[in-house]
């Protein structure tokens, strides 16, 4: 029971808290207040913050085609922007109320209210001109006849209350209420007329309202009496009913009445003519006084008048006549199109806004009745906004993801309107969207990593190479800015060698690069963009030194000679050097490359000995092939060999002289953990084996 409770004040609470958040406001005011007028404290009633009151945050629609209300930004005060006639705006509609509405944009809202305009005695009932009936004298007692009725604008209890009739014995004043409400007279015969008596009659009617004060008019009827004819037209029915639709052609036949009159001769003659249309009406059917027949005139419109109450009058020519009542009900037509009214445009929307911001704010009408007037709304992008109806025909436009301007950087959404009519009427309207950039795209570079190759001793400020980022963001979030890292370089720091330039990310080479210096540049570049905050990406740089011939040799060994020594004996001079070899100066500088470890040098050393080593192999594998061949060959010669016997053996060379020749071509080679310690050295003795002696003479010969 308690839980039912609390239920039932929670909606409580929530409702007003919904009618307080739409701000439901409602004032009155009387008519014919002068401008200026005070209406109400809509920033008090809404709960809103005078300061945050500006030019651009509030504003004030009325929903008709004329401005009657200002809102004071100073002091939130609703008030009068010029004096409203209840009469001029609302005619005889019973309530008069204009409505407001309040659009409020920080924070986006908008406020519906409503002024009720009270009426205020001020008309008098009137009547439009002075009446005359013509009566026959045969007419018998207890005859009505309908009266001109009297015309007050104001409503309720200042409207039309009563009617009065100066005295007469011949006739009395009836009042009768109708069913639509309004108070007709009607003059009653209560005795016989006699036109040789008195020809005529003359009445004061008095039209009375209960207003504070009380307002009258005054009208004089002149009755004047016929001779003869005593039987009147009499219709044959004494109400007529048709329904027509409001789109119903200029011309058409709404109906036809008919009436007959019992006497002869002219007195059965018949006339038709409506009695005392209303002037609005008089333009909207007309009557043929011969058929009876009424047709329309005008178009129809049922917003305006969706019932027509018309008198029509019978008149003979001896002046005697009645009347009927036709009655014309308009049926509505769906030929409205819905009408959108963009109240207010987020534009351009933060591609970061949150999920369920309202960005705009629009109202539909339709101007049918029933299903005619029966509005659905709905937008084309469903995806990336939603719909939402605020109140009455009020609708909001949010968001429904979040934004990405990277993809879609404009959105034309379509809010379409269609009514409940068949068929059913359409209507459209694009809201144009911008999604204004946000910075949330770091720098991409075109590459993973950037490498160069530099020759030594290049000019300085020598274009090296260009790296290029790009950034997916617009404007000044997408402007790339390019810088170096901090680092050193042998002691020295990067930014004395290179430089970037920042707009363009051009690497210069700020000083001549020496290869036995500096090898290769491991640098970093990074990528900075202008949003705020800045986001950066960074990228490597490797820029490879080329070896350029700049160096001349240098003699390392033998080391030069003392001042003032001799040279020596050319075979003394020549022992020395024939055991020494020397690498190119090259070969000791890779050696001497800063941070390369000795077990590299060490390698490519013994790869070097291996290499001459197989060289020294391969030699020895010709020159034993070559003696191997000239020892067959002389195995295959005829016995004029035998001239060689007798030479000594020594002047051979067998394999006693190539173990000799093995003997004298030896190489040496030291290897240290430290590179640039490391010998190589080469050396050859001269082989002391004799040469073949020329061919002998012949003896025999």
């Amino acid at each position: 029971r308690w839980g039912r409770r609390q239920r039932a004040l929670l909606w409580a609470v929530l409702l007003a808290a919904w009618e307080a958040a739409w701000g439901q406001l409602r004032y009155s005011v009387p008519e014919e207040m002068p401008k200026g007028s005070f209406v109400g404290d809509v920033a008090k009633d809404l709960g809103l913050q005078l300061p945050a009151l500006t030019d651009r945050d509030a504003h004030v629609f009325d929903t008709g085609r004329t401005r009657y209300f200002v809102l004071d930004l100073q002091n939130g005060h609703l008030s009068m922007m010029e004096q409203v006639d209840r009469e001029e705006i609302c005619a005889a509609v019973p309530k008069c109320v204009l409505n407001f509405e309040i659009l409020v944009k920080r924070p986006m809202n908008i406020y519906k209210g409503e002024v009720e305009i009270l009426d205020i005695n001020d008309n008098p009932p009137s009547f439009p001109e002075r009446s005359v009936l013509e009566i026959s004298e045969n007419t018998a007692p207890g005859a009505r006849f309908p009266l001109e009725r009297a015309h007050d604008p104001d409503i309720g209890v200042n409207s039309l209350q009563n009617y009065e009739c100066s005295e007469s014995s011949y006739f009395t004043l009836d009042v009768k209420t109708g069913d639509d409400g309004v108070i007709y007279p009607e003059l009653i015969l209560v005795k016989s007329l006699d036109r040789e008596q008195q020809a005529a009659h003359n009445l004061i009617l008095t039209a009375t309202d209960n207003g504070s004060p009380v307002k009258s008019g005054s009208t004089t009827i002149q009755i004047i009496v016929l001779d003869g004819n005593d039987n009147a037209p009499e219709f044959t029915q004494s109400v007529y009913k048709v329904t027509l639709r409001e789109d119903v052609a200029v011309g058409s036949r709404v109906l036809q009445v008919t009436a007959t009159d019992r006497d002869e001769g002219p007195n059965a003659e018949v006339k038709y003519s409506f009695f005392k249309i209303p002037e609005r009406f008089d333009n909207t059917f007309k009557m043929d006084p011969e058929s009876g027949e009424i047709v329309i005139t005008e178009n129809l419109n049922f917003e305006e008048h969706e019932f027509y109450e018309l008198v029509v009058q019978a008149r003979d020519a001896g002046g005697l006549s009645s009347h009927t009542k036709v009655l014309i009900k308009v049926v509505d037509v769906n030929n409205y199109v819905p009408e959108i009214v963009i109240m207010s445009v987020f534009s351009p929307v933060p591609e970061d806004t949150p999920l369920g911001t309202v960005i705009a704010i629009f109202s539909v009408q339709d101007r049918d009745s029933g299903e005619n007037g029966e509005v659905q709304c709905s937008i084309s992008d469903s995806h990336s906004f939603r719909l939402e109806k605020s109140f009455g025909n009020y609708y909001r436009v949010l968001t429904a993801e979040l934004l990405d301007r990277e993809e879609v950087s404009e959105y034309n959404v379509t809010v379409r309107a269609a009514d409940g009519g068949s068929p059913s009427l359409q209507s459209s309207a694009v809201l144009a969207l911008r999604v204004l950039d946000v910075n949330d795209n770091a720098p991409v570079f075109a590459e993973e990593r950037y490498s160069a190759r530099v020759a030594e001793n290049n000019a300085a400020g020598a274009l090296v190479l260009t790296v290029r980022a790009t950034d997916a963001d617009w404007g000044q979030n997408a402007r790339v800015r390019y810088r170096l890292s901090e680092g050193r370089v042998r002691g020295a720091a990067l930014s004395s060698y290179v430089s970037v330039q920042a707009e363009t990310g051009a690497l210069y080479a700020l000083r001549s690069l020496d290869y036995e210096q500096v090898r290769e540049l491991r640098l970093w570049v990074r990528a900075e963009d202008g949003g705020a905050p800045a986001l950066s990406s960074n990228v490597s740089v490797l820029l490879q030194i080329v070896d350029e011939n700049d160096n001349a040799p240098q003699v390392l060994y033998p080391p030069a000679a003392p001042p003032g020594s001799g040279s020596g004996s050319g075979s003394g001079w020549g022992a020395a050097w024939s055991g020494v070899e020397l690498a190119p100066r090259c070969a000791a500088d890779e050696a001497a490359a800063p941070g390369e470890p000795a077990g590299s040098l060490t390698r490519w050393l013994v790869l070097a000995v291996a290499a001459v080593s197989c060289l020294f192999l391969a030699f020895l594998l010709l020159l034993l092939a070559l003696r191997l061949r000239r020892w067959r060959r002389r195995q295959l010669l005829p016995p004029a060999g035998a001239a060689l016997r007798g030479v000594p053996v020594s002047h051979f060379v067998g394999i006693d002289g190539v173990r000799a020749f093995l003997q004298s071509y030896s190489h040496d080679v030291s290897l240290t953990a430290d590179s640039r310690k490391s010998q190589l050295r080469f050396s050859a003795s001269a082989s002391c084996c004799d040469t073949l002696p020329a061919r002998p003479p012949d003896e025999a010969s």
